[in-house]
């Protein structure tokens, strides 16, 4: 096998690992984006903006890789950051494996998933550009730019590495083949914050 042939059979590889970690988000405009597994017992993570709207919280379903449908429970949101800590009744469920975003380099490639436009597992792929709190037009909190084309609905998804580890969030596209990210490291402190203070609760952090 060429170099070729075995890139693309590891990369199809690890999507197909990583593709039952991210379910589909539904409203009642239809199809809003997606979330990540982070938990085997329901617990999952996604955009403020897919979670919340104009009016608040968002009458959401989560739709799992089996076609099983759950309703979806906001227990936590950051607008600032843009993410959001979802529950479900379901347990067992494919958790997704955490990277380490600090480990991240330039010229790495990533992929990232999620239902653009309500097509389920929509991928795309690219190399990083950079990260941090100083990146142009996004400057004031860490980001991952990614040279990659995401759409809408591929918000709340997973960018992942080679490794099929999560290491940032689907968030924004800026221009053409830029998309932003937040780093699996920020997540990482959101959701112990809102796990630890009221992870029963609803609540704005």
């Amino acid at each position: 096998m060429n170099i070729w042939a075995q890139l693309n059979e590891d990369m199809a590889s690890t999507a197909a690992q990583v593709a039952p970690c991210v379910v589909q988000l539904i409203g009642q405009e239809g199809s809003l984006g997606a979330a990540v597994i982070w938990r085997a017992d329901g617990l999952l993570v996604t955009n403020a903006h897919v979670a919340v709207g104009r009016r608040g919280a968002r009458t959401l379903e989560a739709v799992f890789s089996d076609d099983v449908r759950r309703p979806v429970r906001l227990l936590a949101y950051d607008e600032r950051r843009d993410l959001a800590a979802l529950s479900v009744e379901r347990r067992g469920l494919p958790a997704i494996a955490l990277g380490d975003s600090s480990r991240l380099r330039p010229g790495e490639f990533l992929m990232a998933i999620g239902h653009p436009w309500g097509v389920v597992d929509g991928l795309t792929g690219g190399v990083l550009i950079g990260g941090g709190s100083r990146l142009p037009e996004m400057q004031g909190q860490d980001w991952l730019a990614v040279d990659l084309q995401m759409r809408p609905g591929h918000s709340g998804g997973a960018l992942f590495n080679a490794a099929g580890e999560l290491v940032g969030i689907n968030t924004l596209i800026r221009g053409p083949e830029v998309s932003f990210a937040v780093p699996v490291n920020a997540v990482k402190v959101f959701m112990r914050q809102a796990l630890a203070e009221k992870a029963l609760d609803a609540v704005v952090l």
